[in-house]
């Protein structure tokens, strides 16, 4: 009786977990990539993005004492504020980097040549000094302070509008869609064609064809980068979005027709026998029957071809090149990381700029991709 169809298996909650776990460790990292872009840089580093919606008491950069003196009772004083937020409260300020913790809200500082300064929990602090303080250099004050979520989009700003490492981010974004989407395009265009052919239609030599697609598939793509760059520029393609396009299309087929035509000779015989029984032709069938049953199928193709394709970086250097006006997302990146490589704030939001377009494509297409992989492999 545990056989029985229509029972769930006895597994199923493990099954359930599992998928709960991979989509876990899928989405955390998303979500702290997202709020982290959000984040200026003393924040990232002070606190981890899971505590960014809580006030948090860190360490602050070091603050010079300025402002105008004004004489006072035979002293020469100066008054300011730290923090022109207003949000911030100190918990414990200091004059060295050594002790930057060494007095509370409202005590008093001794410092040389009978200088005192004071700095309250509001950040408001007054320097008291028996000469005037004109033409010297006046201290540094280190305070802990307890600050308040802050969110803003400078960083996005930066990113975008904010030429880096020679160039845009924009650009880089304009430069990596004109590749991706092209490339995406053609290798499904022709692998449909190939795929219905292998499927069904008889000619000589078919079985061969698919084992040599087969064998395709597990050929490195290092392998074949400089070969096929060669063959461009004896041809006279050169690097450029031509040459890259070819790149992607010929790196991408065999997957493609492979997976495209496991999905194409699953469907049902009678369909197409009835067709050319009413005397259509192989590519009226392959027009009207074939690519509306196979929207699945193409549809995860152009999944994985984009996200390949959008997230390439070694084909890009290859067949495009590293010129400014050339680079793309991941090359852009790359260059920041060099760069501004302690720029956590900036990486960030460059990172969640370059994933926002592979995310909204998947979670677009996603329902399909699950029937596309699966195709062939139930009888």
């Amino acid at each position: 009786m545990e056989n029985i169809a229509g029972k769930k298996p006895a597994l199923t909650w493990a099954v359930h977990l599992s998928v709960g776990l991979l989509v876990l460790l899928w989405v955390i990292p998303t979500i702290g990539l997202l709020v982290s872009s959000f984040r200026s840089g003393d924040q990232i580093v002070s606190s981890g993005w899971w505590n960014a919606l809580f006030t948090q008491e860190q360490q602050l950069s070091p603050i010079r004492v300025e402002g105008a003196e004004v004489p006072r009772d035979g002293m020469f004083v100066i008054e300011g504020r730290l923090f022109g937020d207003g949000g911030t409260t100190v918990s414990a300020w200091g004059t060295s980097s050594r002790e930057p913790a060494a007095f509370a809200p409202g005590a008093v500082a001794e410092l040389d040549d009978g200088q005192t300064v004071t700095v309250q929990a509001d950040g408001s602090y007054v320097l008291t000094s028996p000469v005037s303080t004109e033409g010297t250099r006046l201290p540094r004050i280190f305070t802990t302070a307890a600050t308040p979520p802050e969110f803003s989009l400078n960083n996005y700003n930066t990113v975008l509008f904010s030429p880096m490492a020679g160039q845009s981010i924009f650009q880089a974004f304009m430069n990596t869609a004109t590749v991706a989407i092209p490339a995406t395009i053609i290798p499904i265009l022709i692998a449909a064609f190939a795929a219905y052919a292998l499927a069904w239609m008889d000619f000589p030599g078919r079985a061969l064809l698919i084992a040599t697609i087969v064998g395709l598939l597990v050929v490195p793509l290092q392998l074949a980068l400089i070969p096929l760059l060669q063959i461009h520029n004896a041809v006279g393609i050169g690097k450029g979005y031509l040459g890259i396009w070819l790149a992607h299309t010929g790196f991408g087929l065999p997957l493609a027709i492979y997976l495209l035509r496991n999905y194409m000779a699953g469907l049902p015989r009678d369909i197409i026998e009835n067709a050319r029984v009413d005397g259509a032709t192989d590519f009226q069938i392959f027009v009207k029957i074939i690519l509306p049953l196979s929207f699945p199928a193409l549809a995860s193709f152009a999944i994985f071809q984009f996200l390949w394709t959008w997230n390439d970086l070694l084909v890009a250097l290859v067949f495009l090149g590293t010129g400014n006006d050339e680079q793309v997302l991941t090359g852009n990146i790359v260059n920041l990381m060099g760069s501004r490589g302690g720029d956590w704030e900036i990486l960030s939001a460059s990172a969640f700029v370059s994933i926002a377009v592979p995310l909204v494509v998947f979670f677009a297409m996603q329902k399909y991709l699950v029937r596309g992989l699966l195709a062939g492999s139930v009888k």
